[in-house]
């Protein structure tokens, strides 16, 4: 790495982030971590399980019998229920994998890796010869329990012993700190806040035993030591939704688990620190610092356990976590299509959806919008769409009130710099942001396009955070969005793993409505590694009663490389877009590639692009599409 290079880190992270990495990675390698976080501790006793049954700590759920919530037999439920128990596992909310009932819980299902049980500190999170490490922590989530719960409760069946016996399974083949599964403490979060829905679900079964229970009880102090004696790794080094993930579950599980040493400390520290987080995280506009709907659903589902759980335990956090949430509802649902709950698959989409307690499709926001939008107000958010069972995992009573909000005109969320432009069966959103906090895509100025509910011109997405470094580029790069570059090169510098140097930042940024079309007019730097005076200014013009838009792109460079507007269309409306371009010189003829799109992590299909070029400064695109 080069001065300049590191000069820049610095300034990006900060002296803290650069002073923890350092710390830490001598700390791995000099075994200290190895002696934070024991292997093969002394077992201890902890409260026994007629005690817990008798004296059970409020949680979402008390019991199965405490649901009120009307069967619902649905065949999408029941069909995935049995593909679960016959030993299949949906990855990341997309493909199916079989995985065997045996399995080992350390096998890799993509590249055939098994991995060793080294201390969690030995183990290589990002190796690409030894494949993706996502691939072995989805299951460890146990976010699959959730499906066989529902199963249970609405077919009236009883999964109570296969349930219990995979929590064995687990901890038999994941000794305490040992292996993959001990590496990240946001999975140790999301693992242990399941385990607990399943153990308060079944909880009056005749499988939970006490052996059972005490070696539960043993692994799950070791979880809660664990996160929090690592959690500055999340606060300081990574700073996104892992830290909210992991201080929450150390404020919920000092509660549920008070007979834990330190048990009432950790609490404390844990809803000290999650209410920091979401005051840092998620910004006065309502938008997220990862800049990516799909981990800002991530925040508000955690939202959502962290409101109803204090609510459950009159233990109210402060002021700004409320409004923040209210926020969040407010953007997303600014965001969304009404026809499907979708929104643009815009930053970092890596499948998580960690408590999914309805048969909606992954992408559809509207239960988990609506589960916090009820926390918040006691009120659902949507007055037609009745896939809200999610609520009914929060609470027992569920009133039915609905306030249903009205979708506006033009958006300005400055902050996230996300910009929205509504029609009567349109919406156009673009992003047009500064970057205070690391991005994760070089989307600046991109251009999301739908039509009752379709996506036309959309967002890439991402694929994989681990693959081979030319699909890599495209996905997280300049050219899978509907923006402007210059040459091949992409509007930062790109740097190891998550890391973007020269980040781009919005100049200014701004929508209105006129009397025939509404507008946006936004302005960014980028391309600053080629030349700091760079700029790329971009006006949308979207014309009231009509699916036309026009597009004008102005670049400000002196270099000699040509200006590429890339267009990333839906393959079943290619048919029906039109796009007309043309610079000083007269009109352009577009060129057709090879493109990727993927609707969620691992998953991938080939796409056409189409992409107008000019070695002129300026191009003007007019769009119509006949729907």
């Amino acid at each position: 790495m080069n001065l300049k290079i590191a000069f820049q880190l610095l300034q990006n992270m900060g002296l803290r982030y650069v002073i923890y990495r350092v710390i830490h990675e001598f700390k791995k390698r000099t075994g200290i971590l190895r002696k934070k976080f024991p292997v093969k501790p002394t077992k201890q006793l902890y409260r026994t399980l007629d005690d817990w049954r008798n004296n059970t700590p409020l949680f979402f759920i008390q019991s199965r019998n405490a649901i009120k919530l009307a069967k619902n037999k649905s065949k999408k439920l029941e069909n995935n229920a049995l593909r679960i128990l016959g030993g299949e596992i949906q990855f990341f909310q997309a493909d199916w994998k079989m995985l065997g009932l045996g399995y080992d819980w350390l096998s890799n299902p993509e590249s055939g890796h098994v991995y060793s049980l080294d201390h969690w500190s030995k183990i290589p999170d990002f190796n690409p010869n030894v494949g993706d490490i996502k691939y072995v922590w989805e299951k460890s989530r146990f976010s699959y329990l959730q499906t066989i719960m529902r199963y249970d409760y609405h077919f009236e069946e009883d999964h109570a012993e296969w349930v219990f016996s995979e929590i064995d399974s687990w901890i038999a083949s994941n000794p305490i700190n040992q292996g993959p599964n001990w590496v990240c403490s946001q999975e140790t979060s999301l693992r242990l806040l399941n385990w607990c829905y399943a153990f308060y679900f079944y909880k009056d079964s005749s499988s939970l035993t006490e052996e059972r229970w005490s070696s539960y009880l043993n692994v799950i102090y070791w979880k809660l030591h664990h996160v929090y004696h690592h959690i500055n790794f999340s606060r300081i080094a990574v700073r996104n939704n892992h830290a909210i993930t992991e201080t929450l579950m150390l404020h919920i599980g000092g509660r549920l688990f008070p007979d834990f040493d330190n048990a009432k400390f950790w609490s404390e520290k844990g809803k000290k620190w999650f209410e920091e987080e979401v005051a840092y995280q998620i910004f006065e506009d309502g938008t997220y610092l990862q800049f990516s709907h799909n981990y800002h659903r991530v925040v508000v589902q955690l939202l959502t356990l962290g409101i109803r759980f204090s609510e459950l335990h009159n233990d109210s956090y402060k002021d700004h976590v409320y409004k923040k949430a209210e926020k969040s509802v407010d953007f997303l649902y600014q965001q969304m299509s009404l026809e499907n709950g979708e929104l643009p698959n815009y930053g970092s989409n890596d499948g998580a959806l960690f408590f999914n307690f309805s048969d909606s499709s992954y992408r559809d926001f509207r239960p988990q919008l609506n589960a916090l939008n009820y926390c918040i107000h006691k009120k659902h958010l949507f007055a037609e769409y009745q896939d809200l069972e999610d609520v009914y995992w929060y609470y027992s009573d569920v009133a039915e009130v609905v306030s249903q909000k009205p979708q506006e005109a033009i958006t300005s969320y400055s902050n996230g710099g996300f910009y929205g432009l509504r029609d009567t069966d349109s919406s156009t959103a673009i992003r047009c942001g500064n970057h205070e906090n690391r991005p994760a895509q070089a989307d600046n100025l991109h251009l999301d396009i739908w039509i009752k509910g379709n996506n036309i011109f959309r967002d890439a997405g991402t694929y994989k955070y681990n693959t081979d470094q030319q699909i890599s580029k495209f996905f997280f790069g300049t050219r899978s969005h509907n923006t402007v570059m210059l040459g091949e090169y992409d509007q930062m510098l790109k740097g190891d793993r998550f890391i973007w140097f020269n980040w781009s930042q919005a100049c200014f940024a701004r929508v209105q409505e006129h009397d025939d079309h509404f507008s946006f007019e936004g302005k960014i730097r980028a391309f600053q590694y080629l030349d700091r005076s760079i700029t790329h200014t971009r006006k949308v013009r979207k014309y009231k009663n009509s699916l036309k838009w026009e597009v004008d792109d102005d670049v400000y460079h002196n270099t000699d490389l040509p200006i590429n507007q890339i267009w990333n269309i839906h393959p079943d409306f290619v048919d029906k877009v039109k796009i007309k371009s043309k610079d000083n010189d007269g009109e352009l003829i577009a060129q057709s590639f090879d493109g990727w799109y993927s609707s969620s992590y691992g998953r991938k299909e080939h796409t056409e692009q189409l992409i107008f070029s000019t070695n002129k400064k300026s191009i003007t695109t007019e769009i119509t599409i006949d729907f």
